[in-house]
């Protein structure tokens, strides 16, 4: 039986019965979100030992991540529109070699440079890559689950997070932080070619669409003002994690072992936010981070507060990570909305939009975050990273409004 008849073809995509195969590839494309969160966050846990490696400031280590970033952001959305006469499964095999190269040249740089190359290189492929794959979501699991599934592939990113920071820092105290480069690479390799042996060749989003087409995505408010939500909600976390390795030996004074179970911890936390943020919109929707928000701005801003005050100051920053990716199914179940309803052959796009504007929030955070590191001190990070929440709150009252007066008029 082909990969396609086995998805129960014919089913309406809400009544459609759930196949092995289907949880098998829904499987498979969370342990590439988790590939792509090892190879995304792996640098934030050995940060200490590529300063000194490379010779250069904790600052400019911190670009590995910014311009990541950056990349990420900006060419997800260019990669969408302008590759949508190829069949998704082309595109799929294309930014899978990519990737491997990138975490290839990522794990044997000679010079911080190359390093920083191939780190552009691996966030310019990365976004593509997930949106391809969430495409596939709703084709195997029905429109109904498809919020649930993609919270499931969105959490495997918090588990990269305990694996590629906590366990990356311990390899490279005990090892070398080239080990644990290699293990990402070699978690590239295996989880891409077997993603490409098994996810189905051809589907409905296969249908060819112009730049014009997609773009037209862009003309919906409401999709400008969600994409701005991450920008200050990811980034008033990212002013404070991009730096959670220094922050955590520097500010709160633990050693290495005491940082890494603190990651672990902060990655489960994550793992766990992933999971809420889906629970959250199916029963809330874009409703309920009006009141996330605020509480993650006050978490922030007790953090500041508390400064280096042990152990009391571990709590906020464990509830920073449970707070840290509400933001994520609720926005990704608008965009994928909206392009639904009013521009089906956007779908590709829309599907990006939440990691493109997911590592804008980095890109910006983490910059900021430099600034706030090399003027005022890492003490300071929460009070800025709360203030910024505030704004995300606002955001999201805003686009509440522009998506209620579109529904209406499309009514």
């Amino acid at each position: 039986m082909s990969h396609s008849s086995q998805l129960s073809a014919g089913a309406p995509a809400d009544e459609r019965r759930l196949t092995p195969y289907a949880l098998a590839c829904v499987a498979l494309l969370t342990v590439l979100g988790f590939s792509l969160g090892c190879s995304e966050f792996v640098v934030i846990g050995i940060e200490p030992e590529l300063s000194e490696a490379f010779g250069v400031s904790l600052s400019r280590v911190g670009e590995l991540i910014s311009f990541f970033s950056v990349a990420y952001a900006v060419l997800t959305p260019v990669l969408a529109i302008t590759t949508g006469r190829f069949k998704r499964f082309t595109l799929l095999v294309a930014y899978s070699v990519i990737f491997i190269a990138a975490n290839v040249a990522m794990a044997f740089a000679p010079t911080f440079d190359i390093l920083l190359a191939s780190r552009v290189l691996l966030g310019a492929v990365s976004g593509a890559l997930l949106a391809v794959g969430v495409t596939y979501i709703p084709e195997l699991v029905g429109v109904k689950r498809t919020s649930l599934m993609i919270s499931i592939v969105y959490a495997a990113f918090s588990v990269a997070m305990v694996v590629a920071t906590s366990a990356g820092k311990l390899i490279a105290e005990a090892l070398d932080w080239h080990v644990a480069m290699i293990g990402v690479l070699a978690m590239a390799v295996v989880t891409c070619v077997v993603l490409i042996a098994v996810l189905p060749r051809t589907g409905t989003t296969d249908e060819v669409s112009t730049m014009r087409e997609q773009a037209a995505l862009f003309l919906e408010p409401q999709i400008l003002t969600g994409m701005c939500i991450f920008i200050f909600g990811v980034g008033s976390v990212y002013v404070f994690y991009g730096y959670i390795t220094p922050y955590l030996e520097t500010v709160l004074g633990m050693d290495a072992l005491g940082a890494s179970s603190v990651l672990m911890a902060y990655g489960v936390a994550c793992f766990f936010s992933n999971l809420l943020s889906g629970w959250i919109d199916a029963r809330l929707g874009m409703k309920a981070l009006v009141a996330t928000f605020p509480v993650q701005a006050l978490l922030l801003f007790t953090l500041w507060l508390l400064g280096p005050t042990m152990p009391a100051a571990l709590a906020p920053v464990l509830l920073v990570g449970l707070s840290m990716y509400f933001v994520s199914v609720p926005c990704i179940s608008l965009f994928m909305r909206v392009a639904r309803n009013r521009h089906p052959k956007a779908l590709t796009l829309a599907s990006s939009l939440e990691p493109m504007s997911f590592n804008c929030g980095i890109a910006f955070g983490t910059a900021v975050g430099g600034a706030v590191v090399s003027g005022p001190g890492l003490s300071q990070v929460g009070l800025v990273g709360g203030a910024f929440s505030l704004v995300a709150c606002a955001l999201v009252a805003v686009t509440l409004v522009l998506d209620r007066r579109a529904r209406r008029r499309q009514a």
